[in-house]
């Protein structure tokens, strides 16, 4: 600390001076607050972050905040919750980002873990019904913001960005209606942008165009042109490290299980698979859930498909990442299987939804400390830009295909994303329409629009429409 500030003093460090403008107080208050207000699954979630960080707080500018998305979306498990440990150690080291992505989730468990020991203690309730109603077009519209806010930096106009704008149709055509492997739309983007950098640069020249974010607030202090920091530049050392602290981490629980209880134990079971689920499953949350679905389901029978439909209505409708549903198959499933004994139900569920928890986030944050700096070294240069600008395009039509997946589900909520010939459910459309003039037209906020729709969700109910 000594030698920071004779730095700033002597000889002004402009690096140091500008991540020196966010106290790490200043960040613990906020990341405490975006794990109780991250509602609306990932899409939702990058919203929050980009209007609380890029256009409010302005701690970092719209191309680097999409530089460092670009590089989530690549990589396996929840994108929001890996964004948020990213922002973290950008300003305040690995600290800094071991707490941003901590407070992503641990509110979110807490409360899942509750819900989860009311729902099979006291099982469904009309109460929680009508506000599931009416806090699932909510979702729906949280969404389409999404795709509007990302879209419109990412993407600008079609006569600006052709290109970009071909890429996020075809990745929404193959990815609704043809169902192509979300994994398989990041190489093909990913190989159209190297491409397209070679042979079309003025597509992705400026990376995300104009930050119109700095036009309305002025400069932000992590800005395009702010140098790397010395802790976010690459050093084999350092990466050796942070590779060994994550082996170890993984190895001691799950050598304890594999010994104490042995490798057919439900817990032991649950530590390995949710790892692969960690590892294997690219694109995000929503390309987690069949996974998990097939594994939690099928393979080990944890829980039931109306328990897992039901465990997914309560990550859409709770804050946190989306993924955090795992915490609830794991609290079921821990429950069920009795890990702990019939005297101890409790206690063994919030267990295993602990394991789960820990064998499903810890590659992320290895994923973050490991990798930031190779992409903090690759800010500004083409070759690595247009790829991930290309990334984010067909990122955009995905969301847009959730959207659309959400809006069927809302109108049609027996058709599970189709279009069936029942009349659709006109209530439901109606709240979802108002929930997204209130976000896009009136700007209000994520919270007091779940909340209102969830009161009228109530409200539809209870007068028996």
């Amino acid at each position: 600390m000594a030698q920071t500030d004779r730095s700033i003093t002597d000889a002004p460090d402009p690096v140091a001076a500008v991540f020196a403008g966010v106290s790490f107080s200043q960040a613990l208050k906020f990341w405490l607050k975006l794990g109780f207000i991250s509602f609306g699954g990932p899409a939702g979630q990058i919203a929050i972050m980009h209007r609380e960080l890029v256009e409010q707080k302005r701690w970092i500018s719209e191309k680097r905040f999409l530089h460092a998305l670009n590089y989530c979306m690549l990589l396996p498990g929840p994108e929001a919750q890996q964004l948020a440990t990213y922002m973290g150690w950008l300003m305040h080291r690995t600290w800094g980002g071991v707490v941003a992505g901590v407070l992503f989730v641990l509110p979110s468990l807490f409360i899942l873990v509750a819900l989860s020991w009311i729902y099979l203690v006291y099982g469904s309730q009309p109460l929680v019904a009508g506000l599931f109603y009416g806090i699932k077009p909510a979702v729906a519209a949280i969404v389409v913001q999404a795709v509007q806010r990302i879209g419109s930096r990412s993407l600008k106009t079609p006569g600006q960005r052709p290109l970009l704008w071909a890429v996020a149709v075809a990745s929404f055509v193959l990815i609704y209606f043809f169902k192509v492997p979300f994994p398989w739309l990041v190489l093909a983007a990913a190989l159209v942008g190297w491409v397209g950098s070679r042979y079309l640069p003025a597509q992705f020249a400026g990376g995300a165009g104009h930050d119109s974010a700095a036009s309305a607030h002025g400069p932000a202090l992590i800005d395009d042109h702010t140098p790397t920091p010395e802790h976010a530049r690459f050093k084999p050392a350092r990466l050796a490290r942070v590779l060994a602290a994550g082996a170890l981490l993984w190895l001691l629980p799950m050598t304890w299980l594999f010994f104490a209880r042995g490798g057919s134990d439900t817990l032991t079971q649950m530590g390995w698979f949710f790892t692969k689920a960690a590892l294997l499953t690219f694109g995000g949350a929503y390309a987690v859930l069949p996974y998990v679905y097939q594994g939690a389901v099928e393979q080990f029978q944890w829980v039931t498909a109306v328990q897992m439909i039901d465990g997914l209505a309560l990550g859409e409708t709770t804050p946190g990442p989306l993924i955090m549903v795992v915490a609830f198959v794991g609290f079921v499933g821990g429950w069920g299987q009795q890990v702990l004994g019939p005297d101890h139900l409790f206690a063994g569920a919030a267990l295993a939804a602990l394991l789960v928890t820990w064998f499903t986030f810890l590659p992320s944050f290895l994923f973050i400390l490991a990798g930031g700096p190779l992409v903090e070294s690759s800010h500004g240069k083409l070759q690595f830009t247009a790829p991930l600008a290309a990334i984010t395009a067909a990122v955009v039509g995905v969301i847009a295909s959730l959207a659309l997946f959400f809006i069927a589900v809302v109108a049609y909520p027996a058709s599970t994303g189709g279009i069936s010939s029942a009349k659709p459910d006109v209530a439901a459309l109606l709240l979802a329409g108002l929930a997204l003039l209130a976000l896009l037209r009136y700007k209000a906020g994520v919270i007091p629009v779940i909340l209102a729709s969830g009161v009228a969700g109530l409200l539809i109910k209870q007068a028996g429409f």
